[in-house]
């Protein structure tokens, strides 16, 4: 017998570590190939890692909570075979990652990626290495804010003026646990949303535009179409779809609003592709998935989508290409979506669509003979929030009356379900 050392091996592009979410096996434990060993957390999924051999636990490295390196052990096995080995920790196929090969364009500047003492790879272009080096900070110690968790030149430079401003020096105040309270490390999905809202608050100049939308045309026309699905045994729609074909109208006259931000050339990405994020509430937290392509999808092909990616998010089960490439935001807590919100931008994108609850309400019309004609209606508030760095007040504003010019001529939709 011989002991094998498995490393945890390559997740994802620009992946560098992961958080020990489950242990799915102790020592102990006989296991046999493929069998799930752990789960481990990125910034973007969950991912189960299984074993690549047959045999016996007899350790596992690091406890629920801890953060465990890329191609850092994981597990040591007791196996069958000849002297001692390690495992080489060979990357995910893409499919079990959860993530396609990035594509390089020819030409483009190619992010390096260096060794450091604990193996944690750094991505960061060379312009901004030798930035670095000249400035004297670690890239090892910082936390890129770019793709793939790419560090940027504007992360150096924070970082160089928090290192050297006084004030910002200061410790954090120190909290004090009494013996009777509940203390709960942040973990898993909820540090990552963390660090999201960090990032978005040091980077986004937000304000926020709200204005009602009437529904009554617009639930008019989605229950007819219901009606006819249910006849067919199909799934009925939910208002997201309608919702995303609207933004493609915003987008149409407006394309800077289908953008992201590169903070290191400060330049506006406009993306000529609308893939839509949307939230979903989860036992761990918030959860953004991603519908790709939104512009040559169908209604039905939207909601199917989103219906999948919402059951997957709350199963855990999304893969990390669901989790990426997101170029605008809506977020929508359905009948308990309150009156309005202020809600965040998810940076580097520029916007995010926040949908309330739907409301009946008495409507007053006055007749030509004078009387007043009242009737029941029904409306919904609208709240978008936008980077101010780059999205003028005027521009958001005539957005989202876009958008609701649209939902409230729900025939603009170019409904194609039936």
């Amino acid at each position: 017998m011989a002991q094998f050392e498995f490393k945890l091996p390559d997740i994802g592009e620009g992946v560098v570590e992961g958080e020990i979410v489950k242990w799915l096996v102790k020592p102990g434990d006989q296991i046999v190939e493929d069998q799930p060993l752990v789960e481990v957390m990125t910034d973007k999924a969950t991912v189960t890692i299984p074993s690549p051999r047959r045999g016996k636990v007899l350790q596992t490295v690091g406890k629920e909570g801890d953060t465990a390196k890329v191609h850092g052990t994981l597990v040591i096995l007791e196996v069958e075979g000849g002297p001692a080995t390690a495992q080489a920790a060979p990357s995910l196929p893409a499919q079990q990652a959860g993530q396609p090969a990035p594509l390089q364009a020819k030409g483009a500047p190619q992010p390096s990626a260096s060794g450091n003492g604990d193996e944690r790879r750094v991505l960061a272009t060379p312009v901004t290495r030798r930035m670095a080096r000249e400035m004297g900070v670690d890239l090892a110690t910082l936390q890129g804010s770019g793709p793939q968790g790419r560090v940027m030149k504007a992360d150096v430079l924070a970082h160089a003026e928090f290192r050297t401003t006084p004030s910002a020096a200061a410790k954090a105040p120190r909290v004090e646990a009494l013996q009777q309270d509940e203390v709960r490390p942040l973990r898993g999905l909820r540090k990552s949303i963390a660090r999201t809202m960090t990032q978005s608050h040091t980077y986004v100049v937000p304000f926020t535009f709200v204005e009602e939308c009437d529904t009554a045309a617009l639930s008019a026309m989605r229950d007819r179409i219901n009606a006819g699905l249910m006849k067919r045994g199909d799934a009925r729609l939910s208002y997201l779809p309608f919702i995303a074909k609207a933004l493609l109208r915003g987008f149409a006259k407006f394309p800077d609003l289908n953008a992201i931000m590169d903070e290191e050339k400060q330049a506006l990405i406009v993306k000529k592709e609308v893939n839509l994020g949307f939230g979903a509430a989860t036992d761990q937290g918030l959860t953004v998935f991603v519908v790709h392509d939104v512009a040559h999808k169908s209604l039905r092909e939207i909601g199917s989508e989103i219906e999948r990616m919402a059951t997957a998010a709350r199963e855990n089960k999304l893969q990390l290409h669901e989790l990426q490439g997101s170029t605008f935001t809506v977020t929508s807590l359905g009948r308990d979506g309150g009156l309005m919100a202020t809600p965040v931008v998810k940076h580097p994108e520029v916007a995010i669509l926040g949908v309330h609850k739907i409301k009946e309400y008495a409507k007053p019309t006055r007749l030509p003979n004078g009387q007043v004609h009242v009737e029941i209606a029904e409306r919904m508030n609208l709240s978008c929030s936008f980077d101010h760095r780059v999205i003028d007040g005027h521009i958001g504003a005539a957005f989202l009356y876009e958008v609701i010019r649209a939902l409230e001529s729900p025939e603009l939709l170019l409904v194609d379900c039936c």
